[in-house]
């Protein structure tokens, strides 16, 4: 064999390594392509699959959800269209008062829809069961509907800040046994009604001072000696009784 021949035979063997080294390389790598492009995509699939599961914070939704867990709550703005619906669908009109010292009824006029519809709700809501007669003013009214318990203060927050307009019933007057809601003497120019406290005039010339100062929306019709009793009863400086006289109050028809 010629020198020649060898030189071109060792070139050949020389080039074919070379290619297959090169060959070996590219296969390597394009593998490895496909391989890391095959894991980012299933990286990102995985990823949207996650972000799908997790709930959107669309704003629109969270104030309706929150709008609906706003527990309800009567307002001077929504107090009058609740109460003449309530007053329809709770035409009840007569209530007893319970105290240590006896039942009190006491009979509501239709003719004062607001009130009547709004003393039904409070008696229904179990707000006076927290409350005593806190007011004694000897000869003259026994008031209740407030207390010094953190309960009623609780209570007067759930069902809401509001007061009502007077509804005045032509020829009714303070007699005795009227039964009137009380109301703010500041800053009240039209006489609006609290709507948490009742008062029940004893006098037995009547009370007739307060005529068109307050809404007038019931009588006793039974209890008046219980009322009496109340009158009766020790209290401080401020009238207000030195032992509680606590009340619970129901529907009877």
């Amino acid at each position: 064999m010629s020198f020649t021949r060898v030189i071109l035979i060792g070139s050949c063997i020389i080039s074919l390594i070379f290619c297959s080294c090169e060959d070996t390389h590219s296969k390597k790598t394009k593998e490895d392509v496909l391989k890391n492009e095959k894991e980012t995509a299933n990286k990102e699939v995985e990823q949207q699959k996650t972000e799908n599961s997790i709930p959107k914070n669309d704003s629109k939704t969270l104030n309706t959800a929150e709008k609906e867990e706003e527990p309800f709550k009567l307002t001077n703005e929504n107090m009058r269209e609740f109460l003449l619906e309530y007053g329809k669908n709770n035409p009840e009109t007569l209530v007893r008062v319970k105290t240590k010292f006896g039942n009190i009824d006491i009979q509501l006029y239709k003719e004062s829809p607001i009130h009547r519809a709004n003393f039904i709700y409070l008696v229904k809501e179990k707000y006076f069961d927290e409350t005593f007669f806190y007011r004694v003013a000897k000869g003259f009214v026994i008031q209740g509907g407030n207390s010094d318990r953190r309960q009623m203060a609780q209570r007067r927050h759930e069902i809401g800040d509001y007061t009502l307009p007077q509804e005045p019933i032509k020829g009714l007057t303070h007699n005795r046994g009227s039964v009137a809601l009380s109301k703010q003497w500041v800053d009240n120019p039209s006489n609006r009604s609290t709507p948490y406290e009742f008062f029940i005039v004893i006098a037995k010339q009547g009370a007739h001072h307060l005529d068109g100062e307050h809404t007038i929306f019931g009588k006793v019709v039974k209890g008046m000696k219980v009322a009496d009793k109340i009158s009766n009863v020790p209290v401080d400086g401020s009238e207000w009784p030195k032992e509680n006289i606590f009340i619970k109050a129901e529907v009877i028809r």
